[in-house]
């Protein structure tokens, strides 16, 4: 282990006396940065949610899906049904929620509200709205989990999510969890892009 650091800190410095390869390696890793951010944007295009990919954070949809989860969203026009699995964020709060569809409630103008309610909940979500809120409107809405299908099963709906990632979120509420950790795990990361030697 020493050895690893030992050679990271002299490739440091090397690069530190070599201006030219030094801002050879700062461009290679504001590339990667900045290739990450068009593949999100694209996605966010595709599939006209803000947020493409989301974590499951808490166990409320249980058994359908777990904490540490990973969902793909799509946020296309069609209706949203009863049984779909929605993420959807609350005014005043930073979290968004993923839960499933309850209740479409279809006003005269064409405007839609819906209830919605974790599979492992007792109660809907109505105590989760901003005060005074009763539904969400399709605006609230982030997107709608990738799936193959619903069906009910003893009574409760069973999702044949395609878009799932099954416990992989896990590394990202850890590092929530030890926001330390994230900036430690950064910098070793941009560290080694820094004084990755290319074979010739």
């Amino acid at each position: 282990m020493m050895e690893i650091v030992d050679q990271q800190i002299f490739e440091l410095k090397k690069l530190w006396k070599n201006k030219r390869l030094l801002l050879h390696q700062g461009l290679n890793l504001a590339m990667i940065v900045f290739s990450a951010l068009m593949i999100w944007k694209g996605l966010m295009f595709v599939t006209k949610s803000e947020s493409p990919v989301v974590v499951v954070l808490s166990g409320s949809m249980e058994p359908a899906f777990q904490r540490g989860d990973i969902l793909f969203l799509n946020n296309q026009d069609n209706p949203i049904r009863v049984g779909e699995v929605v993420v959807f964020k609350i005014k005043d709060r930073d979290i968004p929620i993923v839960h499933r569809v309850m209740k479409v409630h279809e006003k005269a103008d064409g405007a839609v509200e819906l209830l919605t309610k974790g599979d492992n909940n007792r109660v809907d979500d109505r105590g989760l709205y901003a005060p005074g809120q009763l539904w969400l409107a399709r605006e609230d809405v982030l997107g709608r989990a990738i799936r193959g299908g619903n069906k009910m099963i003893q009574g409760r709906f069973n999702v044949s999510a395609i878009g799932t990632l099954r416990y992989v979120g896990m590394v990202t509420i850890i590092l929530n969890d030890y926001p330390a950790l994230k900036y430690v795990l950064v910098s070793i990361m941009g560290l080694f892009v820094l004084t990755n030697k290319e074979e010739a």
